[in-house]
C-alpha cells in the first residue's frame, strides 16, 4: 500500500509570490491578501489605509475596476470576494513598504519585510527571464536562417520533381528496329 504523496510545503516568501499579480502593467498584491498575512480583518486593515490615504498615491495603491476584480476572481478561482461591498484595494511594492508607518505591530514589521522580499525576488526572477528571452530571440533568428535555406531547397527540390514530371509526360523517342534498313 502506498503512502500518500505529500505537498511540498511552501515557504512564506513562495506563499506571498503566489498572491502577487500583474494588473495595469505592475506587480500588485491585495488587500485581503495583506490583511491575512497581518492577521487582520480585511475591514481593519481598510480602514488604517483610510486614515492614511495620503500616504497612498495612486502608484502606490489603486482600486480595481470591476472588470478587473472579475478577471482577478476567475484568475484566483474564488467563488466571491465574500460579500465586499467595495472593489478591493491593490498595493504595490511601494505601498507595502509605506504600510510599515501606518501598521505599527511586530507582526506588520515582519510581514512588510517578507512581502518586499517576495517583490524583489520577482524582480530577480524577470530580471533573469530578460536574459533567457535574448536567448530565445536569437534562437529564433537563426531558425528563421535556417527556415529560409530550407524554403529555398525546397523550391529547388519542387523544380526538379516538375521537370522530372514534365520529361515523364512527353511522347516516347520511336525506337529503330534493329538491322539493315534501306
Amino acid at each position: 500500500m502506498s503512502q500518500p504523496r505529500k505537498r511540498p510545503r511552501l515557504t512564506l516568501v513562495a506563499k506571498v509570490e503566489r498572491n502577487i499579480h500583474l494588473l495595469r502593467g505592475r506587480k500588485v498584491i491585495l488587500d485581503f491578501h495583506l490583511a491575512a498575512l497581518y492577521q487582520v480583518s480585511t475591514k481593519v486593515f481598510n480602514q488604517a489605509v483610510r486614515r492614511n490615504l495620503s500616504r497612498f498615491p495612486d502608484d502606490f495603491m489603486f482600486q480595481l475596476t470591476q472588470p478587473e476584480a472579475e478577471f482577478l476572481r476567475s484568475q484566483i478561482v474564488t467563488s466571491s470576494w465574500g460579500g465586499r461591498r467595495y472593489l478591493p484595494n491593490v498595493f504595490t511594492e511601494q505601498g507595502v513598504a509605506m504600510l510599515a508607518s501606518v501598521l505599527k505591530s511586530k507582526r506588520a514589521i515582519q510581514v512588510n519585510i517578507l512581502v518586499v522580499r517576495a517583490f524583489v525576488r520577482l524582480r530577480e526572477m524577470i530580471a533573469a527571464s530578460k536574459d533567457i528571452k535574448v536567448r530565445v530571440e536569437k534562437l529564433e533568428h537563426e531558425h528563421l536562417q535556417t527556415a529560409s535555406i530550407i524554403d529555398v531547397l525546397v523550391e529547388e527540390i519542387d523544380g526538379i520533381t516538375r521537370e522530372v514530371k514534365e520529361m515523364k509526360a512527353l511522347p516516347p523517342v520511336p525506337k529503330r528496329r534493329a538491322g539493315f534498313h534501306r
